[in-house]
């Protein structure tokens, strides 16, 4: 399948998922599943066993014979090599062509079925012997083992392509699913991605729900407030922002957050839209890079970044934009504009006082309200780094601590841990009974399963744009240039934020045309930077198409204008900056191996 039909698949997909939310307002669940059916549909069987056979395969570079036995020199290190074939004594292998990036090619060339020698599976050298099953096309059956895999390179060569070593189990697969319905291909990027992030979208709501019930979020930002003082209370909103962002959704957030800083502007008698744009400057960069949030969570696990690395790095890189949030705000919010207290229908004047002047001691403690935050983060960040530790032979555990690290540093287990202690914590500070406790969190999975089902239908329409091939024509800006295809994966995101406003949809969308660089590992960096461009650029453009948007200017008392002068300008800049910031990174520290 040439580049501008690939283009046009992925275009047609991208317009049935815009067009959908925009001009037909359906549920972004809806638009989702009809477009991943739609590039599933225009997808040729062809496109989807080149991309499956070429992203498990491992190209050869030169191959040698001796007699019976070849000695296949390929592409990669050692160790990525042996990840993806998997060699053991007597497992059989094909030899196959594939498609180079912008090739018109588009048939996979079989070419023979080799076997690996007993002992050789260590070798740096992969040395195989040949038993060919299926001759390549033309009277090559009498042809030495050599003759045919000169005659296949040549062929496959002369149309652009590549010759490759994949394992057989592999191969067979990759022509199980290629030769799948278009309903089942759909169906089972659902399943794969609901598998990957239906308990812990479900954990993270039930944390949310609960840390807001309870009183333990406003108890994080009162503590927050009180470390920084009132002088310095737009960094305290900033950095609440952050933290609650992590597990709480940015709605949540704002509708949290807004109501202290309508507070806080009566009390101080100024400052209202620097503490508006504060809480948007923490909340909005944990929304697109944190873990366990839809986006970011989808995003790693697309990429096959650990989430323990993942919730690490966007924690630094986040860093950097909600810095810049900050001080945009503080610079303009304190000098040039400023935004009167209006009411609004969510919160009167009285509510606001009310809700200033409330007791504390009907709040749970400060470390018991930020345990459920901060717990899974080290769990998940502890076993990353054992594991790490692990592999480069400085920290050797024993089986039952490896057995409790493996346990209690696996996601599902941290965000399970979490989501307890938050509903004890519920039931310690507000007395409620059992029905109660059911009842919030009912709540609670009713709003992480619509989240589960939008994420999963994104993960779905995103393995099917990658079975066109979309990679392999970005394949080539990868390697020459890491920082280009950083910018790219930026620009991809941002323009279908702004297209239809929501950026979860928008990381799904382009971790969907983006994915398949990561398996090849030729990015020339760790590919949790790639995923952390695509957050960054999940930040422009907000504007009147993004619920996000109105959800800012209703609740703050902003008018459209004003949200568009204010709002959209400082999250765009935020964009850039957390864009500048990963290439900057990458560069620096590319963590490739």
């Amino acid at each position: 399948m040439d580049a501008t039909w690939t283009i046009g698949i992925i275009c047609i997909g991208i317009t049935v998922v815009v067009g959908g939310i925009l001009a037909l307002r359906l549920h972004a669940f809806l638009a989702l599943t009809f477009g991943a059916l739609t590039v599933a549909l225009l997808t040729p069987r062809a496109a989807t066993e080149n991309y499956l056979v070429g992203k498990d395969a491992v190209e050869v570079k030169s191959v040698e014979a001796d007699g019976g036995r070849f000695t296949f020199q390929l592409q990669g290190k050692t160790k990525a090599v042996k990840k993806k074939l998997k060699p053991a004594d007597g497992d059989a292998y094909v030899i196959v062509g594939w498609a180079k990036a912008g090739s018109p090619y588009s048939t996979l060339a079989y070419l023979t079925e080799v076997r690996l020698l007993p002992g050789d599976k260590d070798a740096p050298q992969t040395t195989i012997q040949g038993n060919v099953t299926i001759p390549i096309p033309g009277d090559a059956s009498e042809n030495s083992h050599q003759e045919i895999i000169d005659a296949g390179i040549q062929a496959v060569t002369e149309k652009d392509a590549k010759i490759g070593v994949i394992h057989r189990s592999a191969f067979n697969s990759a022509i199980g699913v290629s030769g799948q319905t278009i309903a089942t291909k759909v169906a089972e990027g659902f399943g794969n991605t609901a598998m990957k992030i239906g308990i812990l979208i479900a954990m993270a709501s039930i944390v949310g729900k609960c840390l807001l019930d309870s009183g333990a979020a406003d108890r994080i930002v009162r503590s927050t407030l009180k470390v920084c003082g009132e002088r310095f209370a737009p960094v305290s909103f900033v950095v609440s922002g952050f933290l609650l962002g992590i597990p709480v959704f940015f709605d949540t957030v704002f509708y949290l957050m807004i109501p202290l800083g309508k507070a806080m502007q009566l009390r101080l008698g100024k400052n209202y839209l620097l503490f508006v744009l504060t809480i948007v400057a923490g909340a909005t960069m944990a929304h697109s890079l944190v873990p366990p949030t839809p986006g970011p969570l989808l995003v790693a696990g697309e990429l096959g970044v650990d989430i323990g690395m993942m919730i690490l790095m966007g924690i630094i890189i986040g860093f950097f934009p909600a810095a810049f949030g900050y001080f945009y705000a503080a610079w303009f919010a304190n000098k040039r504009w400023t935004l009167p207290l209006r009411e609004s229908a969510e919160f009167s004047m009285k509510d606001l006082e009310e809700l200033a002047q409330r007791d504390e001691s009907q709040l749970p403690p400060f470390w018991l309200s930020v345990l459920p935050i901060i717990l899974p983060v080290l769990l998940i960040g502890g076993g990353t780094l054992f594991s790490t530790l692990k592999n480069a032979g400085v920290f050797v555990p024993g089986n039952s601590m490896q057995q409790a690290i493996d346990t209690f540093g696996d996601k599902n287990i941290a965000l399970i841990i979490s989501a307890i202690i938050a509903m004890v914590t519920l039931i310690r500070t507000r007395g409620i009974t059992r029905q109660q406790l059911s009842e919030s969190v009912g709540a609670a999975l009713a709003s992480g399963g619509t989240i589960i089902l939008i994420t999963s239908a994104g993960g779905a329409f995103g393995q099917v744009l990658q079975n066109t091939g979309v990679a392999a024509l970005i394949e080539g800006i990868s390697l020459e240039s890491p920082a280009a295809i950083i910018t790219v994966a930026w620009l991809i995101t941002a323009a279908i934020r702004t297209a239809q406003g929501s950026a979860t949809v928008a990381m799904i969308t382009a971790v969907g045309i983006l994915g398949g660089l990561a398996s090849g590992g030729n990015l020339g960096f760790h590919p949790v930077y790639l995923a952390v461009a695509i957050g960054c650029g999940s930040k422009p453009i907000a504007w009147m198409n993004d619920s996000g948007f109105w959800v800012i200017t209703r609740m703050s008392g902003m008018t459209e204008a004003e949200g568009l002068k204010y709002v959209t300008p400082m999250t765009t800049l935020m964009g850039v900056v957390g864009l500048v910031a990963t290439i900057v990174a990458a560069t620096l520290f590319p963590m490739a191996g």
